[in-house]
């Protein structure tokens, strides 16, 4: 994962340094990428500070190991002063604790392939696509079925939660617009919306009836 991550900031012309354990994969990446490889424990922060960690603007930690993860974003961020950490989760019962210890971003692989299915499979009629931590907003994607009480309404008519707006529409025929007080919902689409975490079930019956 640490491998293709670099290749596509390195690619969006990020700067970026690996730091890596395993003296095999160091050597690999130094010989395709060159010198964006090094070898230490990114959990140290004796090696964070030999690789100017206090530099970053950014610290990703995904390793395989959830401690470690952790563990790395901690010493980034505390002592290293590192102004936005991310890391890795394989159980998603530690984002809560990442959050409370620190961490800015959490990425748990099982939640993304979750939404994947159920974006490709709906079985709720709401699926969240991102979570803004920071301002306690989700944007999430709302299906309008053929059983919604809402098809035909207007967007004037409906009764949307506090602060929830709707973004954008993806209707199955036509063209992608923002929605505007005169627009009437139809069967299929897909409505792109932000609203406060705590209102998103309430979003929901707004739209989906």
């Amino acid at each position: 994962m640490g491998y293709y991550l670099l290749k596509a900031l390195l690619s969006e012309g990020h700067e970026v340094l690996a730091i890596e354990k395993d003296a095999r994969v160091c050597k690999t990446i130094t010989d395709e990428l060159g010198g964006v490889c090094f070898r230490g424990d990114g959990c140290e922060a004796a090696t964070l500070a030999e690789v100017g960690t206090g530099r970053a603007d950014m610290f990703v930690a995904v390793t395989g190991d959830d401690e470690d993860n952790l563990v790395a974003c901690q010493v980034a961020k505390h002592k290293h002063n590192v102004p936005r950490t991310i890391a890795r989760i394989r159980n998603p019962r530690n984002a809560a604790l990442f959050k409370k210890l620190g961490v800015d971003v959490t990425v748990n692989t099982t939640d993304l392939i979750i939404e994947a299915i159920e974006h490709e499979v709906p079985t709720h009629a709401v699926t969240q696509l991102l979570t803004l931590d920071e301002k306690g907003m989700v944007i999430v994607d709302v299906k309008i079925s053929s059983e919604s009480s809402t098809v035909g309404k207007m967007v004037k008519d409906l009764s949307l939660p506090k602060e929830s707006k709707l973004a954008l529409i993806i209707p199955n025929e036509g063209s992608v617009h923002v929605p505007v007080a005169h627009t009437t919902l139809q069967i299929g689409d897909q409505i792109i919306a932000i609203t406060p975490s705590e209102y998103k079930e309430e979003l929901t019956a707004a739209l989906s009836g």
